[in-house]
């Protein structure tokens, strides 16, 4: 699967992007028909402390799966957006396998 990791305003460190590419490729087990994932990482001009927003869309065949998060680190924003991901790729392949 091809990420891409998108970081308007900020450079986003190296392991940073390795953590998200190694979490993204963990989802084709659920999945295996992903085409690519963009990934877009903002930070927030805010007081709060939950102002790292992690946003990724994921292309499968038929559909783009959109997931955004706000979250205190961009790792944690990134888990909950995996984890959300996982649940929809779980239900979509459900639905597949109870039309063949």
């Amino acid at each position: 699967m091809k990420v891409n990791v998108q970081t308007p305003n900020f450079a986003a460190d190296v392991k940073l992007i390795h953590f998200i590419e190694r979490k993204l490729n963990k989802l084709e087990q659920f999945y295996d028909k992903i085409v690519f994932a963009d990934v877009f990482l903002k930070v927030q001009k805010t007081s709060e402390k939950q102002n790292k927003i992690v946003e990724i869309l994921l292309s499968v065949p038929g559909d783009d799966l959109i997931v955004k998060k706000e979250a205190r680190t961009f790792e944690l924003g990134t888990d909950e957006c995996i984890h959300s991901l996982e649940r929809q790729l779980k239900k979509r392949k459900h639905k597949q396998r109870a039309y063949l």
